[in-house]
């Protein structure tokens, strides 16, 4: 299988304080690594060749950290989709398999992608997304599906009914797509929402709109679906990094 990875990691982390410490989000260190380290090791059976850095805010500091990696530069930042629209150049004619996933997830394991990626390869979808479970409260989208247990479309945290807020079953926003499938749908996002922003989760419901497969590996997290989005999240990773 001939997968290519991409990295989004444009994100200034507003709430990490990253003017105040001179740094992008995904360098800010945990245990005395940045944290877009811990996610490329996760990522060491991909050939760095194949792993493409989507950075932003300072994005001169994270291509300087990881020089060897293939970039794309997202400014200004319009969205997760905007973002991997930013890497195009480095997808067009490619066949593969396209892994998209964030710079921030440092917890989250190599099994995990591969798990993902394995099942996309037997499955035969256009895109699998992964899914997963955690004991505490996250204000993650939810996975909906239909009365067969198939993906039927993702409701944000902020729009979720009651009932909705009870499922378990959270998106990740990591997803391996069909890169033809991929490229196509890209073309497809509106930004008509309150933050004008072009979003990936939108690209699963445009594919089974056309009546395209969307997958769904549904794996048990818990902390590994952490991002590090505030000093708090960062001090709780160092105390999972340290647990090993």
């Amino acid at each position: 299988m001939s997968i290519k990875a991409v990295v989004l990691a444009a994100g200034k982390g507003t709430r990490m304080m990253s003017e105040a410490n001179n740094l992008p989000k995904v360098l800010r260190q945990a245990c005395g690594k940045p944290l877009l380290h811990y996610v490329l090791r996760a990522l060491d059976f991909i050939p760095v060749q194949n792993t493409v850095l989507v950075a932003g805010y300072m994005r001169e500091k994270v291509f300087e950290a990881f020089p060897d990696y293939p970039r794309a530069v997202q400014d200004p930042q319009l969205g997760t989709g905007h973002a991997v629209m930013c890497a195009r150049e480095h997808l067009e004619g490619f066949e593969g398999t396209v892994l998209v996933c964030y710079g921030d997830m440092p917890l989250l394991r190599k099994e995990v992608y591969q798990g993902l990626l394995d099942f996309h390869a037997r499955s035969g979808a256009a895109c699998t997304m992964l899914s997963g479970t955690c004991d505490e409260y996250l204000p993650y989208g939810r996975v909906l599906r239909d009365e067969n247990g198939d993906f039927l479309r993702i409701v944000e945290d902020r729009d979720c009914t009651p009932e909705q807020k009870a499922i378990r079953e959270l998106n990740v926003g990591i997803y391996a797509f069909d890169c033809k499938a991929l490229l196509t749908s890209l073309d497809e996002i509106r930004n008509n929402n309150a933050q004008n922003e072009y979003y990936l989760t939108d690209v699963p419901a445009i594919l089974r709109g056309k009546g395209q497969r969307v997958a769904v590996y549904t794996a048990e997290l818990n902390e590994q679906i952490l991002g590090v989005n505030t000093p708090e999240q960062l001090a709780l990773t160092e105390k999972y990094l340290t647990r090993g």
